[in-house]
């Protein structure tokens, strides 16, 4: 009997392994039909694209020889016009030089058939000096100008060859990201790739990245777009600064030369995860206003009245008047939270996002006059009217600018005073395994204190702000340096025990 039940349950298993399986390769194959389309679609517009240039380049081409033909032929018109000009010049002086000489000769044939000698003399000398002065003697016989024109012949052998070996532009290699070359370290990405084969003609690359939650390769439809870096001349890039606020990110890159680019090389995806949460607005103190991560102090958040009196009551943050708000009223869970509002001196606000495992890191940059101020982890179950440190739910640091500067570490109503200079940056470790909370100074990582505990519950990251404001920094990765001081003082403590 108990076979004949386990095989419809073994059945069932095998059976929901086979659904996901079909569904995961549905979804792989329905990602695939996307991207085929949108290359198709692609495909469209670049041959478009290309021809449009190709058409556009042939019509500069023509202008080019339309306008270099008209200079051309223009000077051909010019040098024939002024050529036609110093000849017909010339035809016209020597035919009158030539009707002068005919009127000469016939002067002179008349003069030797006359018989009287005195008139003969008279006529002879006349003639003697118009021939002398006539313009026949003057001219010069030879044309000004030739009628040679080949100096304005043109010859396009060597261009027209050159047109005949026209081609496409080369198109630059396909590189190749070198994924185990890659680095992931500190918010920072450092891409490497090569060519396939040397190319001097290479003058630049372009990297793209998009970040995304998907492993695999990627999808045609995606939150979040390429993001683009242009004129890179190296064979690899590191993108500083980030934040990661996806799993993973994927990178590709194409060469380009003077002219064209080339193909994107084949994705690659590498993970960025990173510790990333929000401020849950809904546990925040009535007095507290939340925008995204910054929080600043609102004392007209609550309605006033009189929680308790008392004669010794002072404007400290134990008794502030803030102490007289009145509990909000009793808002509904949050999908995270699922907890009530802090009210009365807890002027408190979590992080939506609990950590049950691991290192994890943030930063927090606070308001140097705020009059009190405190960063931690807490319990989910912390008390709403628990101020941070004061009890056994709650870990953090307190700087207190009330009346005299105090910067503690407090766990469990106890606390412990640090020296040094008050950080405006504190970055936050925690290692859930290790029971470990450390504070850094965010800028120079150096080590404030650490707390030594056995987290038996999952931890949530801590904020209280008072006549002050302060903003958070998520999506970091533990920081190298922080890792190394980990390490480093694995073997020691700088906590109070009297605090863990």
């Amino acid at each position: 009997m108990a076979d004949q039940k386990a095989r419809p349950l073994l059945f069932q298993e095998a059976l929901r392994k086979i659904t996901t399986t079909l569904a995961l390769k549905n979804e792989e194959i329905q990602n695939f039909v996307c991207t085929v389309k949108q290359t198709l679609q692609n495909l469209e517009g670049n041959a478009t694209r290309v021809q449009q240039d190709l058409e556009a380049e042939f019509s500069s081409l023509y202008s080019v020889l339309d306008e270099l033909k008209e200079n051309m032929v223009t000077r051909i018109k010019q040098e024939r016009a002024s050529r036609i000009y110093e000849l017909q010049s010339q035809l016209t002086a020597c035919t009158k030089a030539l009707e002068s000489s005919e009127e000469l000769l016939e002067l002179a044939n008349q003069t030797l058939c006359s018989a009287e000698t005195d008139s003969f003399n008279q006529a002879a000398k006349e003639i003697k000096d118009s021939v002398t002065m006539a313009p026949a003697f003057r001219l010069s016989l030879k044309p000004k100008v030739s009628d040679n024109m080949s100096h304005l012949m043109v010859d396009f052998s060597p261009e027209r060859n050159m047109l005949l070996a026209l081609k496409f532009l080369p198109v630059p290699g396909t590189p190749e990201i070198q994924q185990l070359e890659c680095l992931v370290c500190d918010n920072n990405v450092r891409v490497v790739w090569t060519v396939p084969e040397p190319d001097s003609k290479i003058d630049h690359y372009i990297l793209e990245y998009r970040r995304t939650n998907h492993p695999g390769p990627p999808r045609a439809k995606e939150e979040h777009p390429w993001m683009v870096v242009e004129g890179i001349r190296d064979t690899e890039y590191t993108l500083t600064g980030l934040r990661f606020d996806t799993q993973y990110m994927t990178f590709r890159v194409k060469a380009c030369n003077k002219a064209v680019a080339g193909e994107f090389s084949e994705p690659i995806t590498l993970e960025t995860s990173a510790f990333l949460f929000k401020l849950d607005a809904a546990s925040a103190h009535q007095n507290l206003r939340v925008e995204e991560l910054s929080v600043e102090w609102d004392a007209t958040g609550g309605k006033v009245q009189d929680i308790r009196k008392d004669k010794n009551r002072t404007g400290s943050p134990m008794h502030s008047p803030a102490r007289t708000a009145a509990m909000s009223p009793k808002r509904a869970p949050s999908s995270r939270g699922g907890r009530d509002r802090f009210t009365a001196e807890s002027y408190t606000v979590l992080g939506d996002l609990a950590i049950e495992g691991g290192q994890q890191y943030w930063e927090v940059r606070f308001d140097r006059d705020s009059k009190a101020f405190a960063v931690g982890v807490a319990l989910r179950s912390l008390g709403r009217f628990d101020q941070l440190g004061k009890s056994s739910a709650s870990w953090c640091l307190h700087l207190n600018n009330w009346l005299q500067l105090s910067f503690t570490a407090k766990h469990n109503n106890k606390a412990r005073s640090l020296e040094g200079p008050v950080p405006d940056r504190i970055g936050v470790y925690c290692n859930y395994e290790e029971g470990l909370l450390s504070f850094y100074n965010a800028r120079t990582k150096q080590l404030i204190h650490t707390f030594r505990s056995r987290f038996t519950q999952p931890v949530v990251p801590a904020f209280m702000v008072w006549n002050g404001s302060f903003s958070v920094q998520t999506g970091l990765q533990v920081p190298s340096a922080v890792q190394c001081l980990q390490k480093r003082n694995s073997g020691t403590s700088s906590s109070n025990a009297s605090l863990t």
